[in-house]
Protein backbone atom coordinates (compact mmCIF):
# COMPACT_ATOMS: atom_id res chain seq x y z
CA UNK A 1 0.00 0.00 0.00
CA UNK A 2 0.87 3.38 -0.08
CA UNK A 3 0.01 6.93 -0.27
CA UNK A 4 -1.87 7.14 -3.25
CA UNK A 5 -4.35 4.46 -2.20
CA UNK A 6 -5.15 6.77 1.03
CA UNK A 7 -5.13 9.91 -0.75
CA UNK A 8 -7.98 7.83 -3.50
CA UNK A 9 -9.94 6.67 -0.64
CA UNK A 10 -10.12 10.22 0.91
CA UNK A 11 -11.40 11.56 -2.06
CA UNK A 12 -13.93 8.65 -2.48
CA UNK A 13 -15.05 8.81 1.29
CA UNK A 14 -15.20 12.68 1.29
CA UNK A 15 -18.76 13.35 0.64
CA UNK A 16 -19.59 10.76 3.35
CA UNK A 17 -17.96 11.06 6.22
CA UNK A 18 -17.02 13.99 8.77
CA UNK A 19 -13.28 15.21 8.74
CA UNK A 20 -13.24 14.96 12.83
CA UNK A 21 -11.67 17.64 14.80
CA UNK A 22 -7.88 17.45 16.33
CA UNK A 23 -7.37 19.25 19.36
CA UNK A 24 -4.36 19.91 21.70
CA UNK A 25 -5.32 19.22 25.37
CA UNK A 26 -4.14 20.94 27.79
CA UNK A 27 -5.15 18.68 30.56
CA UNK A 28 -3.68 15.99 29.18
CA UNK A 29 -0.62 17.78 28.34
CA UNK A 30 0.02 18.51 31.61
CA UNK A 31 -0.76 15.55 33.28
CA UNK A 32 2.06 13.53 30.57
CA UNK A 33 4.39 16.40 30.59
CA UNK A 34 4.80 16.73 26.96
CA UNK A 35 2.00 18.06 23.86
CA UNK A 36 -1.24 15.57 23.89
CA UNK A 37 -3.49 16.03 21.00
CA UNK A 38 -6.82 14.49 20.61
CA UNK A 39 -8.15 12.61 17.23
CA UNK A 40 -12.08 13.23 18.17
CA UNK A 41 -13.23 10.13 15.42
CA UNK A 42 -15.70 9.39 18.30
CA UNK A 43 -17.60 12.33 16.56
CA UNK A 44 -17.72 10.26 13.78
CA UNK A 45 -20.65 9.16 11.87
CA UNK A 46 -22.00 6.08 13.68
CA UNK A 47 -20.16 6.94 16.90
CA UNK A 48 -16.38 5.67 15.55
CA UNK A 49 -14.01 5.50 12.73
CA UNK A 50 -15.51 2.37 11.01
CA UNK A 51 -17.61 4.53 8.46
CA UNK A 52 -14.30 5.51 6.92
CA UNK A 53 -13.48 1.26 5.66
CA UNK A 54 -17.07 0.75 4.71
CA UNK A 55 -17.52 3.52 2.50
CA UNK A 56 -14.31 3.07 1.11
CA UNK A 57 -14.38 -0.35 0.36
CA UNK A 58 -19.00 -0.18 -0.74
CA UNK A 59 -18.32 2.69 -2.80
CA UNK A 60 -15.70 0.14 -4.51
CA UNK A 61 -18.28 -2.70 -5.06
CA UNK A 62 -19.80 -3.52 -8.63
CA UNK A 63 -22.92 -2.84 -9.53
CA UNK A 64 -23.96 -6.44 -9.81
CA UNK A 65 -21.92 -6.98 -6.23
CA UNK A 66 -24.51 -4.22 -4.56
CA UNK A 67 -27.14 -5.82 -5.87
CA UNK A 68 -26.20 -8.90 -4.26
CA UNK A 69 -25.76 -7.64 -0.73
CA UNK A 70 -23.08 -7.57 1.98
CA UNK A 71 -22.95 -9.79 5.36
CA UNK A 72 -20.35 -8.22 8.10
CA UNK A 73 -19.10 -9.23 11.13
CA UNK A 74 -18.89 -7.36 14.20
CA UNK A 75 -19.71 -6.88 18.12
CA UNK A 76 -20.19 -3.97 17.22
CA UNK A 77 -18.29 -0.46 15.68
CA UNK A 78 -18.06 -2.36 12.68
CA UNK A 79 -21.83 -3.64 12.64
CA UNK A 80 -23.33 0.14 12.72
CA UNK A 81 -20.56 1.25 10.22
CA UNK A 82 -21.89 -1.21 7.57
CA UNK A 83 -25.52 -1.09 8.37
CA UNK A 84 -25.59 2.79 8.20
CA UNK A 85 -22.98 2.70 5.07
CA UNK A 86 -25.32 0.11 3.26
CA UNK A 87 -28.79 2.08 4.02
CA UNK A 88 -27.06 5.36 2.70
CA UNK A 89 -26.03 3.01 -0.28
CA UNK A 90 -28.92 1.38 -1.12
CA UNK A 91 -27.46 -2.04 0.35
CA UNK A 92 -29.04 -4.92 1.80
CA UNK A 93 -26.79 -5.68 4.77
CA UNK A 94 -26.94 -8.70 7.06
CA UNK A 95 -24.58 -8.35 10.27
CA UNK A 96 -23.37 -11.91 11.97
CA UNK A 97 -23.20 -10.87 15.54
CA UNK A 98 -22.16 -12.54 19.18
CA UNK A 99 -24.99 -12.89 21.87
CA UNK A 100 -22.54 -10.90 24.27
CA UNK A 101 -22.75 -7.65 22.30
CA UNK A 102 -23.89 -5.05 24.22
CA UNK A 103 -27.67 -3.97 23.34
CA UNK A 104 -27.02 -0.89 22.24
CA UNK A 105 -24.90 -1.96 19.31
CA UNK A 106 -28.25 -4.43 18.13
CA UNK A 107 -29.90 -1.77 18.60
CA UNK A 108 -28.16 0.76 16.32
CA UNK A 109 -27.55 -1.61 14.06
CA UNK A 110 -30.65 -2.73 13.40
CA UNK A 111 -31.75 1.03 13.69
CA UNK A 112 -29.81 1.46 10.79
CA UNK A 113 -31.58 -1.28 8.74
CA UNK A 114 -29.65 -3.98 8.68
CA UNK A 115 -30.88 -7.79 9.83
CA UNK A 116 -28.85 -8.92 12.69
CA UNK A 117 -28.18 -12.45 12.87
CA UNK A 118 -27.03 -13.14 16.39
CA UNK A 119 -24.46 -16.03 16.79
CA UNK A 120 -23.16 -17.37 20.58
CA UNK A 121 -19.54 -15.99 19.96
CA UNK A 122 -17.24 -14.10 17.39
CA UNK A 123 -15.76 -17.13 16.15
CA UNK A 124 -19.28 -18.57 15.43
CA UNK A 125 -20.42 -15.10 13.71
CA UNK A 126 -17.58 -15.60 11.12
CA UNK A 127 -18.30 -18.86 10.43
CA UNK A 128 -22.28 -17.66 9.54
CA UNK A 129 -20.40 -14.83 7.62
CA UNK A 130 -18.79 -17.51 5.42
CA UNK A 131 -21.49 -18.83 4.92
CA UNK A 132 -23.65 -16.17 3.95
CA UNK A 133 -20.93 -15.33 1.24
CA UNK A 134 -20.70 -18.86 -0.04
CA UNK A 135 -24.37 -17.79 -0.79
CA UNK A 136 -23.61 -14.64 -2.64
CA UNK A 137 -23.23 -12.35 -0.60
CA UNK A 138 -20.17 -9.48 -0.51
CA UNK A 139 -18.47 -9.89 2.93
CA UNK A 140 -17.37 -6.81 4.12
CA UNK A 141 -14.49 -7.95 6.46
CA UNK A 142 -13.35 -5.50 9.49
CA UNK A 143 -9.76 -5.45 8.99
CA UNK A 144 -8.60 -8.03 6.09
CA UNK A 145 -9.22 -5.96 2.98
CA UNK A 146 -6.70 -3.10 1.72
CA UNK A 147 -9.95 -0.82 0.74
CA UNK A 148 -10.77 -0.84 4.20
CA UNK A 149 -7.35 -0.14 5.52
CA UNK A 150 -6.99 2.32 3.26
CA UNK A 151 -10.39 4.15 4.17
CA UNK A 152 -9.27 3.75 8.31
CA UNK A 153 -5.88 5.14 7.07
CA UNK A 154 -7.38 8.82 6.03
CA UNK A 155 -7.03 9.36 9.75
CA UNK A 156 -3.31 9.35 9.29
CA UNK A 157 -3.70 11.95 6.72
CA UNK A 158 -6.17 14.29 8.09
CA UNK A 159 -3.78 14.08 11.41
CA UNK A 160 -0.37 14.98 9.02
CA UNK A 161 -2.57 17.38 7.40
CA UNK A 162 -3.85 19.34 10.85
CA UNK A 163 -0.58 18.96 12.44
CA UNK A 164 2.07 18.99 10.44
CA UNK A 165 4.73 18.93 13.72
CA UNK A 166 3.20 15.79 15.09
CA UNK A 167 5.89 13.30 16.43
CA UNK A 168 3.72 10.21 17.56
CA UNK A 169 0.33 8.55 16.70
CA UNK A 170 -1.00 6.12 19.61
CA UNK A 171 -4.00 3.82 18.34
CA UNK A 172 -6.45 0.93 19.58
CA UNK A 173 -5.67 -2.49 17.63
CA UNK A 174 -8.84 -4.86 16.88
CA UNK A 175 -7.98 -6.82 14.07
CA UNK A 176 -5.18 -4.28 13.08
CA UNK A 177 -6.83 -2.17 10.13
CA UNK A 178 -6.81 0.91 11.46
CA UNK A 179 -3.44 1.21 12.99
CA UNK A 180 -1.75 0.08 10.25
CA UNK A 181 -4.34 1.68 7.89
CA UNK A 182 -3.14 5.29 10.13
CA UNK A 183 0.73 4.35 10.50
CA UNK A 184 1.25 3.42 6.78
CA UNK A 185 -0.53 6.97 6.06
CA UNK A 186 0.80 9.42 8.43
CA UNK A 187 4.37 7.51 7.58
CA UNK A 188 3.80 8.15 4.13
CA UNK A 189 3.28 11.81 4.54
CA UNK A 190 6.09 12.17 7.23
CA UNK A 191 8.49 9.47 7.42
CA UNK A 192 9.77 10.47 11.18
CA UNK A 193 6.38 9.88 12.86
CA UNK A 194 6.44 7.34 15.35
CA UNK A 195 3.48 5.07 15.85
CA UNK A 196 2.01 3.18 18.73
CA UNK A 197 -0.48 0.07 19.34
CA UNK A 198 -2.37 -0.45 22.22
CA UNK A 199 -4.49 -3.53 23.69
CA UNK A 200 -6.18 -4.30 26.18
CA UNK A 201 -5.59 -8.08 28.16
CA UNK A 202 -8.23 -10.64 27.16
CA UNK A 203 -8.31 -8.74 23.79
CA UNK A 204 -4.83 -8.81 22.64
CA UNK A 205 -4.72 -10.80 19.33
CA UNK A 206 -2.13 -8.96 17.70
CA UNK A 207 0.28 -8.70 20.59
CA UNK A 208 0.28 -12.48 21.12
CA UNK A 209 0.63 -13.00 17.22
CA UNK A 210 3.71 -10.74 17.15
CA UNK A 211 5.05 -13.16 19.88
CA UNK A 212 4.31 -16.38 18.41
CA UNK A 213 5.11 -14.80 15.00
CA UNK A 214 2.29 -16.21 13.05
CA UNK A 215 -1.74 -15.39 13.47
CA UNK A 216 -3.48 -17.24 16.39
CA UNK A 217 -6.81 -17.35 16.93
CA UNK A 218 -8.11 -16.21 21.37
CA UNK A 219 -10.01 -18.77 23.16
CA UNK A 220 -12.10 -16.04 24.33
CA UNK A 221 -12.46 -12.59 24.68
CA UNK A 222 -12.53 -11.56 27.96
CA UNK A 223 -12.06 -7.92 28.15
CA UNK A 224 -14.94 -5.25 28.38
CA UNK A 225 -13.19 -3.40 25.69
CA UNK A 226 -15.39 -5.84 22.97
CA UNK A 227 -14.85 -3.50 20.08
CA UNK A 228 -11.33 -4.49 20.27
CA UNK A 229 -12.38 -8.15 20.43
CA UNK A 230 -11.06 -9.56 16.63
CA UNK A 231 -10.77 -12.98 17.59
CA UNK A 232 -7.48 -13.25 15.35
CA UNK A 233 -5.14 -10.68 13.31
CA UNK A 234 -4.50 -11.67 9.65
CA UNK A 235 -0.95 -12.19 8.09
CA UNK A 236 -1.96 -9.02 6.15
CA UNK A 237 -2.40 -7.20 9.40
CA UNK A 238 0.27 -8.44 11.54
CA UNK A 239 2.87 -7.99 8.64
CA UNK A 240 1.85 -4.20 8.50
CA UNK A 241 1.80 -3.74 12.34
CA UNK A 242 5.04 -5.06 12.49
CA UNK A 243 6.48 -3.06 9.16
CA UNK A 244 4.86 0.11 10.79
CA UNK A 245 4.63 0.56 14.03
CA UNK A 246 6.91 0.75 16.74
CA UNK A 247 5.29 -1.36 19.47
CA UNK A 248 2.26 -2.63 21.01
CA UNK A 249 1.68 -2.33 24.56
CA UNK A 250 -1.00 -4.37 26.45
CA UNK A 251 -2.88 -2.47 29.18
CA UNK A 252 -5.72 -4.39 31.95
CA UNK A 253 -8.74 -3.13 31.42
CA UNK A 254 -8.61 -1.44 34.97
CA UNK A 255 -6.19 1.17 33.63
CA UNK A 256 -8.31 1.67 30.27
CA UNK A 257 -11.69 2.58 32.98
CA UNK A 258 -9.73 4.82 34.97
CA UNK A 259 -8.42 6.36 31.63
CA UNK A 260 -11.98 6.43 30.79
CA UNK A 261 -13.41 8.38 33.75
CA UNK A 262 -10.26 10.94 33.72
CA UNK A 263 -11.69 11.73 29.97
CA UNK A 264 -15.04 12.10 30.62
CA UNK A 265 -14.19 14.67 34.21
CA UNK A 266 -11.63 16.52 32.51
CA UNK A 267 -12.52 16.42 28.61
CA UNK A 268 -16.07 16.08 29.24
CA UNK A 269 -16.86 13.05 26.24
CA UNK A 270 -17.86 9.56 26.86
CA UNK A 271 -14.88 7.40 25.15
CA UNK A 272 -14.96 3.76 25.28
CA UNK A 273 -12.89 1.58 26.57
CA UNK A 274 -11.12 0.67 23.31
CA UNK A 275 -10.68 4.52 22.76
CA UNK A 276 -9.47 5.69 26.57
CA UNK A 277 -6.86 2.59 26.02
CA UNK A 278 -5.03 5.18 24.65
CA UNK A 279 -4.22 7.52 27.34
CA UNK A 280 -3.21 4.05 29.71
CA UNK A 281 -0.50 3.30 26.86
CA UNK A 282 0.83 6.92 27.09
CA UNK A 283 0.80 7.05 30.47
CA UNK A 284 3.30 3.42 29.72
CA UNK A 285 4.72 5.16 26.99
CA UNK A 286 5.65 8.51 28.39
CA UNK A 287 9.38 8.15 28.54
CA UNK A 288 9.71 7.78 25.09
CA UNK A 289 8.03 11.68 24.96
CA UNK A 290 9.74 14.95 25.56
CA UNK A 291 8.16 18.27 26.55
CA UNK A 292 8.54 19.27 22.81
CA UNK A 293 7.03 15.80 21.44
CA UNK A 294 3.48 16.12 19.70
CA UNK A 295 1.57 13.07 20.54
CA UNK A 296 -1.69 12.61 19.14
CA UNK A 297 -4.06 9.84 20.69
CA UNK A 298 -6.85 8.58 18.53
CA UNK A 299 -10.10 7.98 20.56
CA UNK A 300 -11.06 5.89 17.92
CA UNK A 301 -15.11 5.39 19.75
CA UNK A 302 -17.46 6.45 21.76
CA UNK A 303 -20.70 4.01 20.89
CA UNK A 304 -20.55 3.51 25.81
CA UNK A 305 -23.36 2.37 26.68
CA UNK A 306 -24.39 4.11 30.05
CA UNK A 307 -25.49 0.57 31.82
CA UNK A 308 -22.28 -0.94 30.86
CA UNK A 309 -20.01 1.80 32.11
CA UNK A 310 -21.85 1.68 35.62
CA UNK A 311 -21.07 -2.26 35.15
CA UNK A 312 -17.09 -1.13 34.96
CA UNK A 313 -17.24 1.25 37.81
CA UNK A 314 -18.60 -1.29 40.25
Amino acid sequence: MNINDFRLAQERIRPYVKRTPLERSETLSRHLDTNIYVKYELFQKTGSFKPRGAFNKLLSLTPEERKAGVVAVSGGNHAQAVAFVAKELGIEAIIAMPENTPRNYLDATRGYGATVDLQPNIAAAFDKANHYEKEGLIFIHPFDDPLVIAGQGTVGLEIIEDLPDVTDIITSIGGGGMAAGVAIAAKSMKPSVKAWGVETVGADAMSQAITANKPVTLAAITSIAKTLGAPYVTQLTLDLVKEYLESVTVVPDQEAVKALVFIAERLKVLTEPAASCTLAAAERLRDNFSPTSNVVLVFCGGNQSIADLCGFLQ
